[in-house]
């Protein structure tokens, strides 16, 4: 097995496995980056066919507990056991309160595993956030300022009484056609999720999509706490984050669950 990291640094080897894949079938190539969305494939071609593309996404609220040691935890929730699950709600409450602070990206994880430290746990957030903001003026061009904006209106935007994403609130007198390619950039990058109201309850559920009401989630709710500065014992001990910001971190905590899922659950 030969495994290639950060590709999007050399997007022609992209275009090159399916000469492996081809030529050498019994060779296992691997190939990984961040930002691959918007990579710059200018001139070459995607082996389309040839290779087969998974997404990984920050660990979810069962990996987290199985990354503090509480196995019996993940089991009740795959068993579904309502009645145990209600016995240890505190329990519960307190672990998905770490989650909330912790959010899924590994390195954090493995940190507050390890030593629940909770300013090194921001201080790893700080550094990944400041990461993303370094990969946007690489790859970004000219969008670069818009992008930014954007991203960093995020928790805001989530904090408001309004259902729906607001360009307004971005920059005052802004359109949709100020910011509809920002947006899309984190979209591809993967750093951001957009969902759609829908105008009716019904299967399946893209048909009746109000694409001029939305609202933008980040892709770990973690990362969410960090961007807004909330501090850590707003949510490691008050109930304020279940109950303040509007919801917003149970809303970004549910929706990065169900991105992980391989199919959502068919609506009844």
């Amino acid at each position: 097995m030969i495994f290639l990291d950060e590709i999007q640094e050399i997007p022609h080897i992209l275009s090159t496995l399916k000469y492996f894949q081809k030529d050498m079938p019994e060779m296992h190539i691997v190939v990984a980056g961040s930002l691959l969305g918007v990579m710059n494939m200018e001139g070459e071609s995607f082996p389309v066919g040839k290779v087969n593309i998974m997404n990984l996404y920050p660990m979810t609220f069962d990996e987290f507990l199985l990354a503090m040691g509480k196995n019996s935890l993940v089991k009740m929730l795959q068993d579904y056991d309502k009645e145990l699950i209600d016995t240890f709600g505190d329990t519960f409450t307190g672990m998905l309160r770490q989650y909330y602070f912790v959010g899924g990206m590994p390195e954090v994880v493995q940190l507050f595993a390890e030593s629940k430290d909770v300013v090194g746990v921001r201080r790893i957030q700080y550094e990944l956030l400041k990461a993303y903001d370094t990969d946007i003026a690489k790859h970004a061009g000219r969008e670069t300022q818009r992008i930014r904006m954007v991203w960093n209106s995020i928790p805001s935007q989530l904090a408001r009484e309004n259902k729906k994403f607001i360009y307004g609130a971005v920059r005052k007198g802004a359109r949709a056609n100020d910011f509809e390619v920002a947006i899309q950039w984190l979209i591809d990058a993967g750093l951001v999720y957009k969902v759609e109201r829908t105008r009716d309850v019904k299967v399946p559920l893209k048909f009746y999509a109000d694409i001029n009401a939305f609202k933008l989630f980040v892709l770990d709710v973690g990362l969410l706490g960090a961007m807004s500065n909330t501090p850590a014992d707003q949510i490691l001990i008050g109930d304020n984050v279940f109950g303040e910001y509007k919801g917003a971190f149970t809303e970004n905590f549910v929706l990065q669950q169900l991105k992980t899922l391989p199919e959502l659950p068919v609506l009844r």
